[in-house]
């Protein structure tokens, strides 16, 4: 059993994730609530939980105020947020498991289960991550978790080259890495990177703008990277490409 506290300082909120954990998640037992940071915080210490549901902002402060009270983090943590759509990029970069006001109990659901196969020790690693992150909101320049089945690694995402589908695996190629192979398909990339940078410009590649060296026009296009790759382009994303290129010129 997932021995879990519920901190949100909105009791509505707290009462419909405990009905809904007791609909949906068996694995979950409820060993307390708390409705702030310091009340969370002695939650915590008196009834050290496997999993917190943790509010983002509440009136005494934020659940990073309270994360920061613990020297280490021995729990599990699932974010509970009503954070703007622009915000919600933080988490989603971090690799960090979130919630979004109103609860959605799939959502929920799919949380709990994540939270029951994490290994704790990455958490460190995301937190740090979303902490930045929400701090460079406006930027393009946001860091990135990649995790593999041996290592997570932590890259800014303008040190990314390009990241280049095989089959159910995408393949990222970085400045300061070697290749890492990933567990996902490209499309999760393109929907992450497309508005920091990123150009599908093949149905099988991912480009970071920054990284493109020249447009080489013969066998229907290709854009040569700074790592000296040539990337093919397809006939679907030429015209748009060139139409980029024309837009940084003109600035």
């Amino acid at each position: 059993m997932l021995r879990t506290i519920i901190i949100d300082d909105e009791t509505h909120v707290r009462d419909t994730l405990v009905s809904m954990l007791d609909d949906y998640c068996p694995q979950v037992k409820i060993v307390g609530e708390a409705d702030g940071v310091v009340t969370g915080m002695k939650a915590i210490r008196n009834k050290l939980p496997d999993l917190v549901l943790l509010d983002i902002r509440m009136d005494d402060g934020t659940g990073f105020d309270l994360l920061q009270a613990f020297d280490t983090i021995n729990f599990k943590i699932i974010f509970i947020t009503a954070y703007e759509k622009h915000a919600i990029e933080a988490f989603r970069f971090s690799a960090v498991d979130y919630l979004l006001k109103p609860i959605n109990p799939e959502k929920l659901t799919e949380a709990v289960e994540r939270a029951e196969r994490l290994v704790q020790q990455t958490f460190t690693t995301q937190l740090e991550a979303l902490k930045e992150n929400i701090d460079r909101l406006s930027t393009q320049n946001k860091k990135i978790v990649i995790k593999t089945a041996d290592n997570i690694y932590l890259l800014n995402t303008r040190d990314i080259i390009h990241c280049q589908s095989d089959d159910c695996y995408t393949v990222i190629e970085s400045v300061n890495e070697n290749k890492i192979v990933v567990s996902k398909v490209l499309k999760e990339y393109d929907e992450l990177l497309s508005n920091v940078g990123f150009f599908r410009v093949h149905r099988s590649h991912l480009v970071n703008l920054q990284h493109i060296k020249r447009f080489e026009k013969q066998e229907g296009g290709l854009v040569v990277m700074s790592n000296d790759q040539k990337i093919p382009v397809s006939s679907r994303a030429r015209e748009r490409l060139l139409e980029l290129f024309e837009s940084i010129a003109g600035n």
